[in-house]
């Protein structure tokens, strides 16, 4: 019997029992895909640019359709992918398997240090494996990079578009009412400047599958003192729906 914790267990078998492949058809699906956790900017793009469904997906909480649009004159595919690595994880395994190849995430988070302000854009270029998921695709390990080529993109679009960002390490926990003072001392210490639920997870996939994918955040609630601070960083539609154009941009040029 094995001491590990079943966490460290990490089994290299490239094929489980359940595989994407043999339960997703493929389809005739955009290469690229942006994964937007945004429903109020989906709900826009079904209403003002009639994004089509082009695949229908379902967990228990109810549908989670992969649409098409056109963005400058390119087909892509945009997914929302729930809340939560698990999930994500689920939805992005089943697009990959339908086609897509090159991604751009695109979210929210909380941030580690209050200068950064409501809104302001944050790239992470690796992410603390505070969760479970990410553990079921690579071995233990602290942390996980996100696509190289993917963050060139999402930077040289940002600079192409004179928008302020940030480089960093992001902390990805599945138990956002578990950041205490003392663990977000200490993924301060060690170097991150966010916290968010999904992106080691998406990250991991994304190498284990040989598939592209990076993501923009842009900072939200502030965690960094001793009360937390919401700042209504869910309201920020205009940064949102910015957000999303710039990820549909960087995502067409990888």
């Amino acid at each position: 019997m094995s001491t590990a914790y079943p966490i460290l267990e990490h089994d290299p078998t490239l094929e489980a029992v359940i595989e994407p492949k043999r339960l997703v058809k493929p389809l005739d699906v955009p290469e690229h895909c942006v994964v937007c956790f945004f429903n109020d900017v989906l709900t826009r793009l079904r209403r003002q640019l009639k994004a089509r469904v082009v695949a229908k997906q379902r967990s228990e909480i109810g549908q989670h359709p992969l649409y098409e649009i056109k963005f400058k004159r390119q087909r892509l595919a945009v997914l929302h992918p729930g809340v939560g690595a698990p999930l994500a994880v689920s939805l992005l395994e089943a697009v990959i398997a339908r086609g897509c190849r090159k991604f751009i995430a695109c979210g929210g988070c909380g941030v580690l240090d209050r200068d950064i302000a409501v809104g302001h854009l944050i790239v992470p270029t690796s992410a603390v494996r505070d969760e479970g998921t990410s553990y079921h695709y690579l071995p233990p390990g602290r942390e996980v990079s996100a696509s190289a080529e993917a963050v060139a993109a999402i930077e040289q679009t940002l600079k192409n578009n004179n928008v302020a960002h940030l480089l960093g390490k992001t902390w990805t926990t599945d138990a956002p009412y578990r950041e205490t003072p003392e663990k977000i001392k200490r993924r301060r210490a060690e170097g991150c400047v966010t916290v968010e639920m999904e992106a080691a997870a998406l990250f991991a996939v994304a190498q284990f599958r040989g598939v592209t994918l990076g993501q923009i955040l842009y900072g939200g609630d502030d965690v960094s003192g001793l009360e937390w601070d919401h700042r209504d960083w869910h309201k920020q539609t205009a940064v949102r729906e910015k957000l999303f154009w710039l990820a549909a941009e960087a995502c067409l040029a990888l």
